[in-house]
This record gives C-alpha cells, sequence and structure tokens, in this order.
C-alpha cells in the first residue's frame, strides 16, 4: 500500500510540473509583445508637423534624399536602405546643445561599433558647412564614417526633410536665407523608413531610452 502512494505521488509531482510548464508557456503566448509605435503625422505633436501634413494617419516615410557627406560623398537614401538608423539636426559653429548631442551621439556610435545600425547628422548651416569643414569636424569629433554621415547640401532639402520627413522641428519656414531650425530631437527610424521614437539629445535619461528602444526595435526584425 505505501508502495502504491508512493508511485502516486511521483507521478502527482510529475504532473503538477508539466501543469506548470503549460500553463508559464500559455500565459507567455498570450502576453501582447512590446512594440514601438510608428509614429504617423496625425499623432506628432502638432508643433512639429508641418501643416500640409497634419491629417496624414498611415505610410508616412523618410522622403529620399541626396547630400554630400564629410568624405564628399553623395549620400542618398539607398546608402539607409534596409538599416535602423538615428538621425538629428546641427551646425558645426553652435554654442549651445549641438557640442551636448554630438558628444551623445559619439556615445551611442561607441556602443554600436559592433551593430549595423546607422547614424546621420544633417547641417542646419550648409551653406558654412562644406565638405572640409564637416570632415574637421568630424576627426575632432571622432566620427566613423563607416557608420555616421554628417551631410550638408540643398538647404530647402535639409529643411523640408526635417519638417515634413523626419517632424523634429517646431518652427515654420520655407528653408530661405533667414530661416533657421535648432532642434535638440534625435530621431530613430526603421528599416522601412518610418519613425519609431524621438529623443531629447542633449539628456542622458533620453539617450538610456533611446538605446532601449533600439533593441527592441532590433529584436523585432529577429
Amino acid at each position: 500500500m505505501r508502495s502504491f502512494f508512493s508511485k502516486f505521488k511521483f507521478f502527482g509531482i510529475v504532473l503538477f510540473c508539466l501543469s506548470a510548464i503549460i500553463i508559464y508557456l500559455f500565459y507567455n503566448a498570450l502576453q501582447p509583445k512590446a512594440t514601438l509605435p510608428i509614429y504617423q503625422p496625425s499623432r506628432v505633436n502638432p508643433e512639429l508637423v508641418d501643416a500640409s501634413i497634419q491629417y496624414v494617419k498611415k505610410y508616412h516615410t523618410i522622403a529620399d534624399f541626396s547630400l554630400i557627406n564629410q568624405n564628399g560623398e553623395t549620400i542618398t537614401q539607398e546608402d539607409y536602405s534596409d538599416k535602423i538608423y538615428i538621425a538629428d539636426f546641427f551646425f558645426t559653429t553652435c554654442p549651445t546643445i549641438c557640442p551636448v548631442m554630438t558628444k551623445n551621439m559619439v556615445a551611442i556610435q561607441n556602443q554600436l561599433k559592433n551593430d549595423d545600425v546607422m547614424l546621420l547628422s544633417h547641417s542646419v548651416t550648409p551653406e558654412i558647412d562644406s565638405v572640409t569643414q564637416l570632415k574637421k569636424y568630424a576627426v575632432e569629433k571622432g566620427v566613423d564614417d563607416t557608420k555616421w554621415n554628417l551631410v550638408t547640401g540643398d538647404k530647402k532639402q535639409i529643411y523640408e526633410l526635417a519638417r515634413k520627413s523626419y517632424m523634429a522641428v517646431k518652427t515654420d519656414g520655407d528653408g530661405g536665407p533667414y530661416d533657421m531650425i535648432h532642434t535638440e530631437n534625435f530621431v530613430l527610424v526603421d528599416k522601412k523608413r518610418q519613425v519609431r521614437g524621438y529623443y531629447d539629445g542633449t539628456k542622458t535619461e533620453d539617450i538610456d531610452q533611446l538605446m532601449e528602444d533600439l533593441k527592441l526595435l532590433k529584436a523585432s526584425y529577429n
């Protein structure tokens, strides 16, 4: 009789363990996976969205572009094809937020050395930031040319990208001689050229959040 109950006890333990595993697996399967939002113009702070696209609720992507980097090379959307990347807007002579932003972008670059995530920094004073000036700045700051492009080019194109593609700027303007953009935003862009996050490039806590969101975005492709 004791032997019978001993066997029954063993069977009960095994059954309990199997039940616990099955419940755990079902629980995990039913939990919604964490994902990053896709920022459409209609759900972004209206102050950041050009009036011409504020109604757009889906299919918003970064527009095609053609700009020149610190090495005098033409950089287009094809150089970022099927890549996650982080974009920002700066100028080399900025004495205020840009040095902090660049320092934080360098830190991001260094954390992503063995990663295929790219970086893209647009000059908002292209008339000053020539290829030579960008190269000097890149060398001084420790920019990795294989991962990070500092780009200059047509001012109207850069400003339209900032306002109508990245939705990163609160001011209106036409990209003319007296138009000036100054934004602290870092923008996370996915492999489909969709905006997936906004971060204050001057704040450590935002950079930490960016790195966490980047892990989440990368995991969504696995």
